[in-house]
């Protein structure tokens, strides 16, 4: 029976927690879509959906639905995954789910603390920095979605929710688990239905979720995870496991598929660009999926072998406007998921048994579409970014966030 049931609002990080959980011993399966049947064996059940940018109704609907599933399995605690840069829109999807689950459970507040200092972000003050930039000054205000221009979460958050936002500040955080929850019950008892809680460091992480360990729902980033595997074990309830990361080996050849337009992700591209054969496809230039599909698996037809090869539809803000300009904002996002969905499913065919997705848009498509329904945890490569295992088709995936990884992540993830 599960002890943690989790809803993270896209395929990515919906891995990276799960990440997070496997290092602290939990073993953890991610289940693709709302659950159908019987829930996987693990201690944590993780379920991805793509309700980040969904509209408003369909992310709060699959959310309460992955919920039940979760609850009718046993799960002693709801996590709400988003972002680590709290990936959003005036209207949501953060706070119209997070209302739900909050009605759902009946529990009437819940922390939120997206905070995951390891790959640089951090709260304090209310304030979301990344590295030593604001939000607003990070790259994230020329997201193509969900740009972020307000790096006070207290403000965001409010705009999203009919409910009222408190701050449990760096001040109370740093005295440690106690102080801080006693910061949460008075907020709480105050009418608050919300603590945006600061964290610079991990040590301030593992105080927030040993001072949640008996929330019904706790919602953030996948670093406020961190002590949750501590409050289990504390209650008897998790035992201590060496081999949660263990999974099977794999041959095959190795592929990159990146999509995602981060500053991250244009750096890892341009390090991989003379270290492996490379194409960088143009879907401005060609606004039609079925030649960029045909480009793509012509240029890899005698590419593939030992070395891992990287297809890339990544493209500057510049470029990613215009096209958007041309072809509407939709219709350019699933142009390049429906070209890198469909170069996956071809590449698998032709035996890629081992496949980096760049992208959080792009891993949801490229799982869909290769029919994946489950993915077991295993090692990290990079902060946030583990090895996991489809057993459907015998592939390890490694699912990236656009803002993860160092620069050398797509040859590093082959060496691990």
């Amino acid at each position: 029976m599960p002890l943690l049931g989790c809803i993270a609002d896209d395929f990515t990080g919906a891995t990276d927690l799960a990440n997070t959980l496997v290092k602290g011993g939990m073993t953890a399966v991610q289940v693709i879509g709302v659950p159908q049947g019987t829930l996987p064996e693990a201690d944590a059940v993780i379920v991805a959906l793509k309700s980040r940018t969904a509209p408003v109704a369909e992310a709060v609907a699959d959310s309460l639905a992955a919920c039940e599933a979760l609850l009718a399995a046993g799960c002693r605690q709801i996590f709400f995954k988003y972002c680590s840069t709290f990936d959003s829109t005036p209207e949501g999807n953060i706070g119209p789910v997070a209302d739900a689950l909050v009605r759902r459970l009946d529990t009437g507040f819940a922390l939120a603390c997206p905070a995951f200092p390891t790959n640089g972000r951090t709260v304090f003050q209310g304030h979301l920095f990344v590295g030593s930039a604001l939000l607003s000054e990070s790259g994230m205000e020329n997201h193509p979605l969900t740009p972020m221009r307000v790096p006070n979460l207290l403000r965001v958050l409010e705009e999203q929710t009919d409910g009222t936002v408190g701050l449990v500040p760096f001040a109370v955080v740093d005295e440690g688990p106690a102080a801080i929850r006693r910061a949460m019950t008075g907020l709480k008892e105050s009418g608050r239905r919300y603590a945006i809680v600061d964290a610079i460091v991990d040590r301030h992480l593992m105080n927030i979720g040993e001072a949640a360990a008996a929330h019904p729902l706790i919602t953030g980033g996948s670093g406020v995870a961190l002590g949750l595997p501590a409050n289990f074990r504390a209650a008897g309830l998790l035992p201590e496991r060496s081999d949660a990361a263990a999974l099977p080996e794999v041959g095959g050849h190795a592929a990159v598929l990146a999509g995602s337009c981060s500053r991250a992700t244009l750096g890892q591209i341009g390090f991989a660009r003379d270290r492996m054969p490379t194409l960088e496809l143009d879907p401005l230039e060609t606004p039609d999926a079925s030649a960029l599909t045909a480009q793509a698996l012509a240029w890899a037809r005698d590419k593939l072998g030992n070395a891992p090869i990287l297809i890339a539809a990544s493209s500057t803000p510049e470029r990613v406007t215009a096209l958007q300009a041309r072809i509407g904002r939709d219709a350019a996002g699933a142009l390049v998921e429906t070209v890198l969905s469909e170069v996956a499913a071809a590449l698998v065919e032709r035996g890629v048994r081992r496949l980096v997705v760049a992208g959080g848009e792009t891993s949801g498509s490229v799982v869909s579409r290769l029919g994946v329904q489950q993915l077991r945890i295993g090692a990290e490569i990079d902060p946030g970014v583990p090895w996991t295992y489809a057993e459907e088709v015998g592939l390890r995936l490694a699912l990236k966030s656009g803002n993860f990884g160092t620069r050398d992540f797509f040859l590093k993830a082959f060496e691990a």
